[in-house]
């Protein structure tokens, strides 16, 4: 089948039912649903993208293996072009949704991918993990289908391991081998977008202790798979909004999920991991399913930070504060930190390395900068947007009061910017801004960027960890104390 269009998108959704629940309220008719509406349209958008001769041979190519073409999230890098091909497609797609939206169909595509390249390490545990993880990464390929993940266990006694919480089935475990393949039950997060998505994949973060065997497994199934619901967050918006009043949330709203499993049987095939807690732990270290996507992550960051530090720059200059020196300060920390990110994402591809398998892999030092970067600097220009538009963020009108006439003069004189800036302009633009640094939707994108990569005081720790791992001496202190002996030595004999 190949690449898929937005309506083949829109029709695989409207051929499942998953069981989906929001606000104490099973929602199934996904499609006309006020909130889920509009998001599915920006993702068929993205799949209608795959067949826009303008972008078309920048984001697809030709499958060798099946002579059809496809996403470059399932392209094997080889090489450093390989590397810039997908990169071109993680910009394409994030531009398209300013970054806003971290969980668009390339991302889990990247990740396959990588456990398809990486099936050394499955056949480790058994032949048959291997073949499942790259018949899966064909199917999907293939069919262009769209993948959400739940990684992550609930909140509930994070003091505890898996075993030693107080219900057996607090976390996703399995309850028995069968013929026909695992029984599992109990739930996991944060299954971003997953109402609307064709598949889901399981897996988990290295964290599995002796005793939670049961726990450390991997598979994808089905999103409509009998016995799996989907719990959703609140809301961000309820779609009925006015889009003249929240042009961002109205289109961009990525739903959040857990996903409960109540004795969910996953076929053998679809399994890639079994109750193996070593596997399950060298899972991320082993292979490039935490470096590959912090590259689309990487870009997706990137262009969401460009976003945020446009909007503060034309706020600013809006209202006549940019020539200040407190204003521009801060506009040119958000700058800086843009163009840092993009040289860094550059210094990754550019530093590239093949692997004893062959797989081309950007450099992970300058990609967890990036991760250590954002979860702190994405905030940093929300609260930049929120320090320039002050009150003037509280204060603006509606969609409805700008549109009556018995008003206009009022709107027209009393909510211009600058000189040359129509109100119209400014109270969109207002408007805008309220949505990304003060909407429930905006305060969710900060969240997101703080943790959609893990917990970051760990996540520094790691970094920290690894890069002395790898650098384990100190040449440079080393010569200077070489240097100043010698030079002292000399100085006494003199």
């Amino acid at each position: 089948m190949g690449i898929r269009t937005g309506e083949d998108y829109i029709q695989g959704l409207k051929s499942r039912q998953p069981e989906v629940w929001l606000g104490g309220k099973r929602i199934t008719d996904l499609e006309n649903d006020p909130i889920f509406k509009q998001p599915i349209k920006e993702i068929a958008r993205l799949f209608d993208m795959q067949h826009d001769s303008e972008y078309q041979d920048e984001i697809t190519h030709v499958c060798e293996e099946t002579g059809e073409r496809v996403n470059n999230a399932f392209l094997i890098p080889r090489s450093g072009e390989d590397l810039q091909a997908r990169r071109r497609l993680f910009e394409v797609w994030s531009e398209a949704t300013f970054g806003l939206m971290g969980r668009t169909p390339d991302f889990l595509s990247t990740v396959v991918t990588s456990m398809a390249t990486n099936d050394w390490f499955f056949r480790q545990y058994g032949e048959q993990w291997g073949d499942n993880i790259l018949n899966y990464y064909r199917y999907i390929r293939d069919n262009d289908l769209f993948l959400t993940h739940a990684i992550i266990n609930p909140q509930n006694d994070r003091s505890k391991a898996s075993n030693e919480q107080e219900d057996t089935y607090t976390h996703l475990g399995v309850v028995k081998e069968t013929s026909e393949g695992l029984v599992v039950r109990g739930s996991k997060m944060l299954a971003t977008l997953a109402p609307i998505t064709d598949e889901v994949i399981i897996y988990s973060y290295p964290s599995f202790k002796p005793g939670d065997e049961k726990y450390a497994i991997s598979f994808a199934i089905p999103i409509d798979t009998p016995g799996l619901r989907i719990l959703c967050r609140e809301e961000t918006q309820n779609g009925t909004r006015s889009t003249w009043d929240h042009p961002l949330a109205s289109k961009y709203e990525e739903m959040d999920a857990i996903l409960v499993f109540k004795d969910v049987l996953v076929p053998w095939e679809r399994v890639f991991i079994n109750q193996n807690v070593e596997a399950g732990n060298l899972l991320y270290p082993k292979t490039g399913i935490n470096l590959q996507p912090a590259h689309q992550s990487g870009v997706r960051g990137l262009v969401k930070m460009s976003f945020a530090t446009e909007v503060a720059r034309d706020l600013a200059d809006t209202i006549g504060v940019d020539g200040f020196l407190n204003v521009q300060n801060p506009l040119a920390e958000l700058l800086q930190t843009v163009e840092t990110i993009r040289a860094l994402l550059r210094v990754s591809e550019y530093e590239y390395k093949i692997t004893p398998h062959g797989e081309a892999v950007p450099n992970g030092t300058p990609l967890e900068t990036i991760r250590g970067i954002l979860p702190k600097m994405y905030p940093k220009a929300i609260e930049t947007i929120q320090t320039i538009g002050a009150g003037g963020l509280l204060m603006m009108p509606s969609e409805g009061d700008f549109a009556n006439p018995e008003l206009s003069e009022d709107m027209n004189k009393h909510f211009v910017g600058r000189k040359g800036i129509p109100a119209e302009k400014r109270i969109r633009l207002f408007k805008l801004a309220w949505d990304l640094c003060g909407e429930a939707f905006g305060q969710r994108l900060v969240q997101y960027e703080r943790y959609y990569s893990g917990d970051p005081v760990r996540k520094m720790a790691m970094f920290y960890n690894l890069y002395k791992r790898n650098n384990p001496t100190y040449p440079m202190v080393d010569k200077a104390l070489e240097g100043s002996l010698e030079m002292a030595e000399s100085t006494s004999k003199i």
